[in-house]
C-alpha cells in the first residue's frame, strides 16, 4: 500500500501530470498545429515551474527529512521492490531549477526552430528527455533511477541527431550512445552487485548495508557510469560531439539534465563514498584529470558551441573533485548555480549564431555587441559567472569548492592542476569575448542580424537573473551540513581569485601579442595537442577501428587464402598430385636414359628372383 501523501507529493504528481498531458494528447487525433503544441508544452513547463516551488517552499519552511512514498512492484519470498519517490533536498531544488531552464529554453527554441517543420515532435522530445531527468532525481531505488537513466540517454540519442541528413550528426548521435553504453555496463554492475549482496535495490538501504562491507566494487561501479554519463576523461570525446545537435538540446543537455545525471547518481550514494577512500582518491584524480585536459583543449577551439561545450565538460570534472573531497552539497550547489549561466551561454550563442546566417567560427565574428547588444551584455555576464566572479552565481559554489581543495590534505598534484584549469576558464572565457563581442566586424554584411523578438530577449532577462541571484539564494537557504573550515591563510582564502587573476591577465597578453602578430604561428607542439583535443580522438577512434581492420585482414589473408585455399581446398589437391604427376611425365618421355636405367632396373630385378 503507498504511504500518505504530503504536501510535497501531492504538489510534484500534479507536476507530472501537467508535463504528461502533452504526450499522450499526442496519442489520439487532433487538429492542433506543431507550432501550436510547442508553444503548449512551453506553457505546461511554465506552470509546472510555478508549482514546483510549493513543495521548495514547503521544504524551506517546514523542513522536512525526507518524503518517500512507496508502491509494491515485485514481491516475492526472497525479493520485494518497491516504486518509492524520495522527495528529499536535492529533488524538491533541482526539480524547480531544472523546469525554469527548460522554460527558459523551450521559449528561446520557438525562436530558433520556427522554420523545422517537425517543431512539435522536437519540443515533445524534449519535454521526455527533462521528464526522465525528474524520474531520475526522486528515484529512491536503482530501477527506477535506470529507468531515468535510459531515458535522458536515448533522448539524447535522437536530439543530438535531429538533422539526420547531416553525417557528422549521426556520427554524434552514435558516439553519445557508444560512450554512454561503457557507463551503462558499471551500471548494471552496480544493481548486480547491490542484488547479490544485499537482495535490495533501494538506494537507502544499500547505504546502511554496505556500511560494515567492502563496498570499493559497487563504488567503482558507480564511477564508471558517472564517468560515461558525466563525460569524465576517458569517456569525454561524446560532450564536444554532441554540439552537431539544435542550440536548444544542447543548452538544454548540458545545463540541467543529462550531463549531470552522473554527478547526481555518486552524491546519491555519498554516504558510502565516504566510507571508501580507495573511491574518493578515483574520484579526486580523474575529475582533477577531466577539467585540466578539457580546459586546454577549449584554449584553442574556433567553434564557439564547442569552447562552450569544453566548459561544461571542465566544470563537470570541478563537481567530480568536489565528490572527491567528500562534500557532495558542495557539489550539488555547484550543479545549480551551473545550470543557470551554462543554458544562457549556449542561448547567447544560438543567438549570434541565428543572427550571422548560421556562422559558428569566432574568427569570422568580432565587433557582435553592434548588432545583439542585449545577447553580447548576457554573454559577458555568463563568462563572468563561469569564471566565479565574485557575487555572481558561480562564485559561492566554486569559491567554496576552491576553498574545500586548498584546506584538504588530499592529493596534492589534482589539487594543483584543479586550481590551473580554474586559471585556463578565466583564459577561455576572456578569448570569446574577445573575439566575439570586442574589435571590428569579421563578419558577412549581408547577415540577417536581429535579436529583438521576445522568445530571445525573455528567456535570457529571466536566465541572467538567475545567474545573480540563484547562488546567493541557495548559499544562504541551503548551507551545507558539514561545517566548512573557518579559519585559513590568507593566500587560501583568495586562491581562486588570485588564479583566475592570473588566467584573465595570460589570455589580454597573449590576445595583445596575437594582435600585433608578435609570433606568426604558435608552438607546434603543445598548439596541436590542445587543438586535436589531447589526441584522444586520433588514438581511440582511430586506433581501435584500424587495429580491427588490420586484424581483419590478416584473419581473412591467413584463415581464407592460405589456410583454406593453398592447404586444405584446391591448391592442396594440386600440391600433393604435382610430384606423382611429374614422376609418371618425366617416364613417357622416350629418354635413352629412362630406357638404360629400366633395363638395369629390370635386368636387377629379374637376376634377384631368378637366384631366390
Amino acid at each position: 500500500m503507498p504511504g500518505p501523501i504530503y504536501p510535497p507529493t501531492s504538489s510534484i504528481l500534479l507536476v507530472l501530470a501537467l508535463l504528461l498531458y502533452p504526450i499522450l494528447d499526442r496519442l489520439f487525433p487532433h487538429k492542433n498545429s506543431t507550432k501550436e503544441l510547442a508553444t503548449y508544452i512551453k506553457t505546461a513547463v511554465k506552470l509546472s515551474f510555478f508549482i514546483s516551488l510549493m513543495p521548495l517552499a514547503y521544504l524551506l519552511f517546514a523542513k522536512p527529512e525526507s518524503t518517500v512514498n512507496s508502491w509494491t512492484l515485485i514481491k516475492t519470498e526472497s525479493f520485494s521492490m518497491t516504486i518509492s519517490c524520495n522527495f528529499d533536498l536535492y529533488a524538491l531544488v533541482f526539480i524547480p531549477i531544472a523546469l525554469y531552464v527548460t522554460w527558459a529554453i523551450l521559449e528561446f527554441a520557438i525562436w530558433y526552430m520556427s522554420e523545422d517543420m517537425n517543431i512539435g515532435r522536437f519540443f515533445l522530445y524534449l519535454l521526455i528527455f527533462l521528464m526522465a531527468m525528474m524520474i531520475l532525481v526522486t528515484a529512491n531505488n536503482l530501477y527506477q533511477l535506470f529507468i531515468g537513466w535510459e531515458g535522458v540517454g536515448m533522448m539524447s540519442f535522437l536530439l543530438i541527431g535531429w538533422w539526420h541528413a547531416r553525417a557528422d550528426a549521426n556520427t554524434a548521435s552514435f558516439q553519445a550512445v557508444a560512450y554512454n553504453r561503457i557507463g551503462d555496463v558499471g551500471f548494471l554492475f552496480l544493481m548486480a552487485w547491490a542484488l547479490n549482496g544485499f537482495n535490495t535495490w533501494q538506494i537507502e538501504e544499500i547505504n546502511q548495508l554496505a556500511l560494515d562491507k567492502n563496498a570499493a566494487p559497487g563504488l567503482i561501479a558507480a564511477i564508471v557510469a558517472a564517468t560515461g554519463k558525466s563525460a569524465q576523461f576517458g569517456l569525454h570525446p561524446w560532450l564536444p560531439a554532441a554540439m552537431e545537435g539544435p542550440t536548444p538540446v544542447s543548452s538544454l543537455l548540458h545545463s540541467s539534465t543529462m550531463v549531470v545525471a552522473g554527478i547526481f547518481l555518486l552524491i546519491r550514494f555519498a554516504d558510502l563514498l565516504a566510507t571508501s577512500q580507495l573511491a574518493l582518491t578515483i574520484c579526486l584524480c580523474l575529475g582533477a584529470m577531466t577539467t585540466f585536459i578539457t580546459a586546454i583543449c577549449a584554449l584553442t577551439q574556433s567553434d564557439i558551441k564547442k569552447i562552450i561545450a569544453f566548459s561544461t565538460s571542465s566544470q563537470l570534472g570541478l563537481m567530480m573533485v568536489t565528490i572527491g573531497l567528500n562534500q557532495p552539497q558542495l557539489a550539488f550547489l555547484h550543479i545549480c548555480t551551473h545550470a543557470f549561466f551554462k543554458a544562457m551561454l549556449f542561448i547567447c550563442a544560438g543567438s549570434i549564431i541565428h543572427c550571422l546566417n548560421n556562422e559558428q567560427d569566432i574568427r569570422k565574428m568580432g565587433g557582435v555587441y553592434r548588432l545583439a547588444p542585449f545577447t553580447c551584455a548576457c554573454l559577458i555576464l555568463g563568462s563572468l559567472a563561469l569564471t566565479g566572479t565574485p557575487f555572481l552565481a558561480g562564485f559561492f559554489s566554486k569559491d567554496a569548492i576552491i576553498e574545500a581543495t586548498t584546506t584538504s590534505d588530499l592529493n596534492a598534484c589534482a589539487l594543483l592542476i584543479t586550481l590551473a584549469a580554474t586559471g585556463m576558464t578565466a583564459a577561455y572565457s576572456l578569448r570569446i569575448i574577445f573575439y566575439v563581442v570586442m574589435g571590428q566586424p569579421r563578419i558577412n554584411p549581408l547577415s540577417p542580424a536581429n535579436e529583438n523578438s521576445p522568445h530571445v530577449i525573455n528567456p535570457l532577462k529571466r536566465l541572467a537573473w538567475g545567474s545573480i541571484a540563484s547562488g546567493l539564494l541557495l548559499f544562504s537557504y541551503l548551507m551545507p551540513e558539514k561545517t566548512p573550515l573557518m579559519t585559513m591563510h590568507p593566500i587560501l582564502k583568495t586562491a581562486a581569485m588570485i588564479v583566475t587573476l592570473a588566467g584573465l591577465l595570460l589570455a589580454f597578453e597573449l590576445a595583445a601579442l596575437a594582435a600585433k602578430h608578435y609570433k606568426p604561428r604558435p608552438k607546434r607542439e603543445p598548439y596541436l595537442f590542445s587543438l586535436l583535443l589531447s589526441y584522444f580522438p586520433m588514438l581511440i577512434h582511430r586506433s581501435i577501428p584500424k587495429m580491427s581492420l588490420t586484424m581483419g585482414q590478416k584473419f581473412a589473408s591467413q584463415a581464407v587464402d592460405q589456410t583454406w585455399l593453398e592447404k586444405v581446398g584446391p591448391q592442396a589437391v594440386n600440391s600433393s598430385n604435382r610430384p606423382m604427376i611429374s614422376t609418371t611425365s618425366n617416364l613417357q618421355r622416350g629418354l635413352i636414359m629412362t630406357h638404360l636405367a629400366m633395363l638395369v632396373l629390370s635386368t636387377t630385378l629379374g637376376i634377384i628372383l631368378g637366384c631366390q
